[in-house]
This record gives C-alpha cells, sequence and structure tokens, in this order.
C-alpha cells in the first residue's frame, strides 16, 4: 500500500525544508542558499567562467545568471571577460567577497550541524554517503 510518508521525495523535501529553515535563520548577510553556493564554490575554483560556475552548483544558465547579477549588486563578485573568449563572462571574487568566506565555512558548518543535530556522527557519514551516491 502507498504511503506518502514512506516516499523518497516526500523525505527529501521535508529534509530539505528544514535545511533551508536552519540556514535563513542563521544568515545573516542576505544570501540566499543558491548564492552562498555560488560565492563559495567561485572562492574553491578562482576566477572561472559563468557557465563553469553554473555547472559546478548545479544551476542551469537563466538560474547562475540570476545569482551571479545579484552578487555582483551586493558586492561579493565582479564580472569580467575571458581574454581568450571575449563572449565568455569571468566572474571573480571582489575584496569583500574575499573579506566573507571565512564567515561562509563558518556560517555553513554550523548550518549543516543544525541540521544534521538528530544523527549521530556515525550516522552523519553514513546519510551524506547515501545522499551522494543519489547525486
Amino acid at each position: 500500500m502507498y504511503k506518502l510518508d514512506e516516499q523518497v521525495g516526500y523525505i527529501l523535501r521535508l529534509a530539505s525544508q528544514r535545511h533551508a529553515t536552519v540556514f535563513n535563520k542563521h544568515s545573516d548577510l542576505g544570501l540566499t542558499p543558491t548564492q552562498f553556493s555560488a560565492l563559495v564554490r567561485v572562492a574553491e575554483m578562482g576566477s572561472c567562467s559563468q557557465n563553469l560556475l553554473g555547472r559546478r552548483t548545479a544551476m542551469d544558465v537563466a538560474t547562475i545568471k540570476g545569482v551571479v547579477t545579484r552578487l555582483k549588486a551586493k558586492g561579493f563578485v565582479e564580472l569580467g571577460t575571458d581574454p581568450g573568449d571575449k563572449r565568455r563572462t569571468v566572474v571573480s571574487l571582489t575584496d569583500k567577497g574575499h573579506e566573507v568566506i571565512a564567515q561562509l565555512h563558518s556560517f555553513g558548518q554550523a548550518v549543516t550541524d543544525e541540521t544534521l543535530a538528530p544523527l549521530n556522527t556515525a550516522e552523519r557519514k553514513v546519510f551524506l554517503e547515501m545522499l551522494t551516491r543519489l547525486t
């Protein structure tokens, strides 16, 4: 018999909502989860094309363009042109962007810790490994 409470999509949505609530509770820089992901990824990768950033953060072209536009408006990134291909937009951290990365790492860890609080250390490891296998 089909039970909604036992379905993977429903359970994942509930877990995602829990995570979003925790994220929003702690966010003091006014970043959305997608903006947070893009900013942290640019810090990891260094300057990169907007297209590559979208692929590395699992965002489509339209979504990453909007995310980058908002991060630029907040002063965290700047846009340039790839010297090898003038059609390609390159995204880089600004000084302000570099200044907040350590804070974002701490923030991200706190959000993860609170989201996973119902699980012990071993359960967290297994849970994250299993979720990763689904992606």
